[in-house]
């Protein structure tokens, strides 16, 4: 079977952490396990300093696994490789019945763009690839080539999003 993923996307500020947890909290409540795939610009560690799996990582092991009864973890280490692509790491994934996508906004997948009158952007993304399904804003959208929903219209993203992907399913 497919894989079914779709983006949440925007400029930085714009809200796509919050919308993302909604959509997961809802597509988890509509009984759908759905798994995430987030991109960082930055810098950042999973792991804080002092523990043990910091501290092999800090000497030297590429790859470092934790696990307890609750979950697990591998962190895996680049060194001199490059970023792997969206679909590398989605093929990671354990096998789930959505992906959600934040962040990756040149990638060609759908996706909602984020717009938020606070974030530092305002400008539409460029959507070269028609990528972008629809748009969740926060204040008026003027003109849009897409459907435009509330921020606050979880339930009407996530059906949107149950249509366009095959997922099935709408709320009542």
């Amino acid at each position: 079977m497919k894989q079914r993923i779709f983006g949440i996307t925007g400029w930085k500020n714009s809200g796509k952490t919050t919308l993302t947890c909604k959509l997961v909290e809802e597509f988890t409540r509509r009984g759908f396990r759905v798994a995430t795939l987030k991109h960082a610009h930055h810098l950042f560690d999973v792991d804080q300093e002092g523990t043990d799996s910091h501290r092999h990582r800090k000497a030297g092991a590429a790859e470092v696994a934790i696990v307890s009864g609750n979950r697990w973890a591998l962190m895996h280490e680049l060194g001199e490789q490059g970023e792997p692509s969206m679909q590398d790491m989605l093929a990671r994934l354990s096998p789930c019945d959505l992906v959600l996508i934040e962040g990756y906004k040149r990638e060609d997948h759908p996706k909602i763009e984020v717009r938020r009158k606070a974030a530092l952007d305002q400008s539409p993304l460029p959507d070269t690839g028609a990528s972008i399904r629809a748009i969740a804003a926060d204040h008026d959208i003027a003109e849009a080539h897409v459907p435009v929903f509330s921020l606050d219209d979880i339930n009407g993203i996530a059906d949107m999003i149950a249509l366009e992907t095959g997922l099935g399913e709408t709320a009542a």
